[in-house]
This record gives C-alpha cells, structure tokens and sequence, in this order.
C-alpha cells in the first residue's frame, strides 16, 4: 500500500469495449484483459443485454436441493465442448475455490475408493493456483506463498517445462521430456502416496508467461495413466480461447481427470469458476451414505446472473467464429510487434494463441513498477511479472487499437530501460 503513496490508485469510471475510462476523462487500453478476464470488451452490449434479461427472471437461487436453466444450459454446453469426456460441472466463484474443489475431489474420490493414503499433490516449480490455503498449497511463488509457509501442507514440486530452460542445443521438446522424467521418477517412488498432479497447460502465466511445448502435456497424462494419479489441468487464466484453442489442453490431444475455469467464462462480468470432471470420478461419490457425497458448497454456487454472461460468452464464441478470428488477429498483433522481438534489450520473445511476453535485460527490481506508471501515462493498462512484459488483450481490438499497442508498448519499454 505503501507505493501507492508515490503511485496513487486510478478511480474508473467506465468502459467501453477494449477502453478504460478515468474520472479525469483519461483513458488506457486494458491490455491484460482487467487481469486476463475480459475477453469481447467492456459493456459488451450481447452479454449487457442477457444479463438484463436475466435479472427479471432469478438473480439467485441456491443450488442445493434446486436448479435453474441457465446452469443446466451452461453444464451441458461445457461438457459438449470437451466431447463429454468432463461430462460433470460443480460450480464455485474465484479460480482459487475452484482448485480447491478440484484438490478435495481428488483426495476424497480416492478414499472413497479405498486408497485414503494418496494424500499428496504435486505442482510445477513457479505454479501459481491461488491464494486460498490449499491453493497456496500448491502454488510455487516465495512472495505469495512463503508467509503462511506454516498453515500450507507440502506439496512435491517438479522441474518445469519452461522452453527457456533449453540447453545449448535443445528444443522445447527436449525440456518437456526432461520435466516429465522427472514426474515419472517422483511417481516411480511415490504414486501410491500421490492423489494428483496440477498443471497448468501451455503457459504458467504468473511464473512471467513460461511457455512449454504440448509434448509435455501427453508425457504428464500417459505418466499419470500408467501409476494412477489424477491430472488435474488448471485453465483459469489458459482456457476459454486464450491459448488458441477453446480448452488449452486440445493442442495436446489429451483430457485430465479434472479442469478448472474461471476468470474468461463469464466473460470478464462476473465472479464463476467450475470443475469440469469424469463419469469415474463422479462414480466414486454415488452413495447412499451421505459420508461418500462430496460436501463442499459455496452461496453463490451456480449464480444464474454469472452462468448466463457464461452463456452469453459461449455465444459470442459460437457466432463470431472467434478462434478462427483469432488466429488472424494473433498474426495481426504479431507483425505488429516485430520491432520488439528485435530490440537489443528483448529475450525470449514468445507468442502462444493470443498471449505475448518478453523478458528486459538488464534491469532492476523497481522495473515493473515503473513501466506499470510509464504505462499509464501513455494510455495503457500493461503490469509487467518481474522482467517480463507481457500482453493478454481482449480478443475484440480494431486495426487502430493494434497499432496504437504495439507502438506504445516500444516507446514505454524504451524509456523504462533507459530511466
């Protein structure tokens, strides 16, 4: 709180669709999507326009003993688009719950198999999966997780297949091959202790945007098959389009035993997360004895205002075509990059779907801080990790807004590195 002192909060008065606007009448590009949730734009009139039709019909109505529509309609759309191989949907607010939901599935799935002793979980060095305890739990980032090192029970973490951990020589085949092998030695020694590996798929974004090759991905899934360990794929940040397909985990052919989402599902309007899981999973908890059921509820579970801006997102998907239009668009903002990818203070330039980042060389601790404030003087929304710069825009930016981004991006850089 202290440097907002030096860089006071920016009060918002509206938006309008990839624009954030300041009481002051300033404006900045939301160029990570208000935190990689705002995928069509603010004020998007279709998902405006369901949620008004919404509220005249249920704002809220708890789902334990009821249900409603927009949830059913929401479930069954979600399982379609994984084939029904995640044929089954509970429902909770933030990412974070959501991991929870899926960490104490697995736990308990187990037990009630009979395998009470596959209690531990295993997560990639620099995972992020939320703040909650047991998220934390399996989060891998000293500054969020090392001052409630005491409440956390200790998860085995596994090299990552971050493509910059290439040798002189290696592919980012390569690295992925090395990362498994290191899952198949701790599950060698340890699977029948293992409930579960969390991965997740294609980037670990707040580990500075680490990009892996989807090889990893099916060696992870074949790795959990053969000693029986669920794979849990966490696409909060990664799914919803953002990597190029709707499910991350598509590039790589395979399905996990659980998927989380949030933060895109509702397109950027509301607080939704979900599990996604198995017809084996579910099996696990189809009992009489309330004991075996899975008790886990949240309020808000399945809000019908939050499931129909989901449903409302899922249309803009389905009319627009948008991963097609993506695919376009990523070229367009890429060219538009070029002179980035060829600075001289620029590593590790890196693209997967709609997601670019790039590490500064040679700067100091201060420096995302101050590109953030340089940023906004030239009306962008931009919060480097670390040296990592990296854009997530919304997937509705005009010609204009490309080139307006690219070419404020480079100028922002330019004087941060030189400051």
């Amino acid at each position: 709180m202290q440097h907002h002192e030096t860089t006071p909060l920016i009060p918002v008065s509206h938006g309008r669709g990839a624009w954030l606007y300041g009481h002051d009448g300033r404006r900045y590009l939301d160029g990570i999507s208000s935190w990689w949730v705002n995928l069509f734009g603010h004020a998007n009139p279709r998902i405006n326009a369901a949620l008004r039709d919404q509220l005249d019909k249920l704002e809220h109505a708890m789902l334990a003993g009821f249900t409603h529509e927009p949830v059913i309609e929401l479930s069954e759309r979600l399982a379609a688009l994984t084939g029904h191989r995640l044929g089954h949907a509970f429902y909770a607010s933030d990412g974070a719950s959501a991991v929870e939901i899926a960490l104490k599935m697995s736990f308990h799935s187990w037990r009630n198999r009979g395998m009470g002793e596959k209690q531990e979980f295993v997560c990639l060095q620099g995972s992020y999966h939320g703040e909650t305890i047991g998220a934390l739990a399996v989060t891998d980032v000293a500054l969020f997780k090392d001052a409630y090192g005491p409440l956390l029970r200790a998860a085995q973490t596994v090299m990552s297949p971050d493509a910059r951990q290439a040798r002189e020589g290696e592919t980012a085949q390569d690295v992925a091959r090395r990362a498994a092998l290191e899952v198949e030695r701790l599950f060698e020694e340890k699977a029948d202790k293992i409930a579960a590996i969390i991965v997740e798929p294609l980037v670990q974004c707040a580990a500075g945007m680490a990009m892996h090759d989807p090889l990893y991905l099916q060696l992870v899934r074949a790795l959990c098959d053969r000693y029986g360990v669920h794979l849990i794929l966490d696409e909060i940040a990664v799914g919803c389009g953002r990597t190029g397909t709707f499910f991350a985990c598509e590039q790589a052919g395979i399905w996990p035993d659980f998927v989380t989402l949030s933060k895109g599902i509702s397109g950027g309007y509301l607080p939704l997360s979900l599990v996604l899981t198995t017809d084996d999973v579910y099996q696990a908890f189809y009992s009489a004895d309330v004991t075996r059921g899975f008790l886990h509820s949240h309020s808000y579970t399945g809000n019908p205002l939050a499931c129909r801006a989901a449903l409302a997102t899922l249309d803009i998907f389905a009319q627009d075509d948008v991963l097609a239009a993506n695919r376009a668009k990523a070229e367009r903002i890429a060219a538009a990059l070029a002179p980035l990818r060829q600075h001289a203070r620029v590593n590790n330039f890196r693209q997967q779907g709609m997601i670019w980042a790039f590490d500064a060389t040679g700067v100091n601790n201060t420096f995302s801080r101050r590109f953030f404030a340089h940023a906004t003087e030239q009306e962008l929304l931009l919060r480097p990790i670390g040296n990592t710069v990296y854009l997530m825009p919304p997937y509705i930016l005009s010609d204009e807004d490309i080139d307006l981004l690219a070419a404020r991006t480079l100028a922002v850089f330019d004087r941060t590195i030189a400051s």
